[in-house]
């Protein structure tokens, strides 16, 4: 990304350090505390006792009388590592810190490890699953709103991790990446709301591998529909998780819908 953004993404970050601190001690006043906002460190401890750090982005005005949304981003390789903070200078972290005081959503944002990749039944997928079930209890997010995206090696992710339960998500939203044909049937019955990005400058290969899912889930009556960006290579993510509309669409998608429309079309 680009430094100037990486600079103004690295003192966020340590301003959330300090509003969580300050917040987790307590005001010297009876006042309340204000809630931790902004980007948060989270440790997620897997089933061997490994322990595995992370972020998660909360909102600054939580909603009184309803759930959170949440999404879980899976970035691409290129953000791969253990410094716990080049996942967020790529893809949805920047679109986050353009619109800080109004982002909806509780945000959780794993980084896989060097070599590794976000394939369903993988180690770091396991535990970016595991991340997001933490945070899901941590702050009482809404079951019905459960967004996953990711851009590259981690819309590959998307597409694998959502196929093994197409219910488990309100909508996904994979970007530049390698679906299998295979899988179109499987979001088709589930009636899980898709949208895909490409640039038509990516590699030929990765433009011809999503028009053709694209054209699959088409045939197949899925709920599905794809951007394909016009002279655009393989950053398409800046143009997807730059464009207001895609979070008012996540926003409106629920599983509950999905099921009633999966219900419908037996």
């Amino acid at each position: 990304m680009h430094r100037g953004m990486r600079l103004p993404l690295l003192v966020a970050l340590s301003l959330s350090f300090v509003a969580a601190a300050l917040a987790q001690s307590g005001p010297p006043s009876a006042a309340a505390p204000t809630a931790p906002s902004g980007y948060l460190p989270r440790t997620y401890v897997d089933p061997q006792g490994g322990k595995h750090p992370f972020f998660v982005f909360v909102p600054k005005t939580l909603p009184t009388a309803a759930q959170p949304p949440v999404m879980l981003f899976l970035h691409g390789s290129g953000e791969r590592g253990d410094n716990n903070v080049d996942q967020l200078m790529a893809g949805i972290g920047p679109a986050i810190w353009k619109r800080k005081t109004t982002f909806p959503f509780i945000v959780v944002l794993p980084q896989c490890r060097a070599g590794s990749n976000w394939l369903a039944g993988g180690d770091d997928a396991k535990r970016a699953l595991g991340m997001l079930k933490q945070i899901q209890a941590e702050f009482n997010t809404d079951p019905d709103r459960v967004v996953l995206t990711g851009l590259s090696m981690g819309g590959s992710g998307t597409w694998s991790i959502a196929a093994t339960d197409p219910t488990a998500w309100s909508a996904i939203v994979p970007m530049c990446s390698r679906p299998a044909l295979a899988h179109a049937r499987a979001f088709t019955d589930a009636r899980l709301p898709i949208w895909n990005f490409c640039g038509d400058q990516d590699r030929p290969e990765t433009v011809e591998a999503n028009r053709a899912m694209a054209a699959a889930l088409t045939q197949a009556g899925s709920n599905a529909q794809y951007t394909e960006y016009p002279g655009v290579g393989h950053n398409c993510w800046d143009n997807a998780y730059g464009t207001d509309a895609l979070y008012t669409w996540m926003l409106a998608q629920t599983k509950s819908a999905n099921r009633a429309a999966a219900s419908a079309g037996k």
